[in-house]
């Protein structure tokens, strides 16, 4: 069974070396250290008009926790509209409330704004109460994709409860094992959850030195990508 393979980008250079690698997919960001947050206009730019793949864009207006001001919800739908102009191909966001339940208001919103572009409710899902509970909320919402980790460090540990979403999912939503994924796992994680799309970032890290102290610069590694693709699609 063939499956899909996203990588997970945090600058334009990336996305192009995931590109050229044969990912299906990218998700664009910056702010690696962040955990990912929105990229700049000039970035989702020059990255649609240079790589072949999908591009799905991360909106998420800083670091920190998952409950978004009324302000920030605006920020992240003004985000949302000049990303459409683009040509953007999904977006990925995620929103909570201060119980850590799917914050279905703002959520919808969001999607509403995106609509018909596709949307992935991020790994902020793995911090919510109730996660069978939140995927009947984000379907309500019209979400089409959960990124996870199965609530765990890692997909692997967590792939019981990924089975278990991807199980009652019944095809209305996609569940999308992330986190840990990489060349010696993913065939398990394939067979064990029945997930038909991975994320991942199959990254290396280059260090820069400088006047100013140290620094790291994350690109994909082409070899780990082709790895990763050849597994799932044998």
């Amino acid at each position: 069974m063939n499956a899909l393979l996203e990588i997970a980008v945090f600058s334009s250079e990336a996305a192009i070396i995931a590109d050229h690698a044969g990912a299906n997919r990218i998700e664009l960001c910056s702010g690696y250290s962040e955990g990912g947050l929105t990229p700049s206009i000039g970035t989702i730019r020059f990255v649609k008009n240079n790589v072949k793949c999908p591009v799905f864009v991360m909106i998420r207006p800083r670091g920190g926790d998952f409950c978004y001001s009324p302000t920030e919800i605006d920020i992240m739908k003004t985000d949302i509209e000049y990303c459409k102009k683009y040509g953007v191909d999904g977006f990925v966001f995620g929103i909570l409330d201060h119980n850590f339940m799917i914050n279905a208001a703002a959520t919808t919103q969001l999607c509403k704004a995106a609509s018909p572009i596709p949307v992935t409710f991020h790994r902020a899902f793995d911090l919510c109460h109730e996660p069978e509970n939140g995927m009947e909320i984000l379907i309500k919402c019209g979400v089409q994709r959960i990124l996870t980790s199965g609530q765990k460090t890692s997909a692997l540990e967590g792939q019981s409860l990924i089975a278990e979403l991807n199980k009652k999912s019944k095809g209305r939503i996609i569940i999308m094992a992330g986190a840990g994924i990489n060349p010696g796992n993913i065939n398990e994680l394939l067979k064990q959850t029945g997930c038909t799309e991975f994320h991942a970032s199959a990254k290396r890290i280059t260090a820069l030195y400088n006047s100013f102290g140290f620094g790291e610069h994350l690109l994909p590694n082409p070899a780990i990508i082709k790895k990763l693709i050849e597994k799932i699609s044998s």
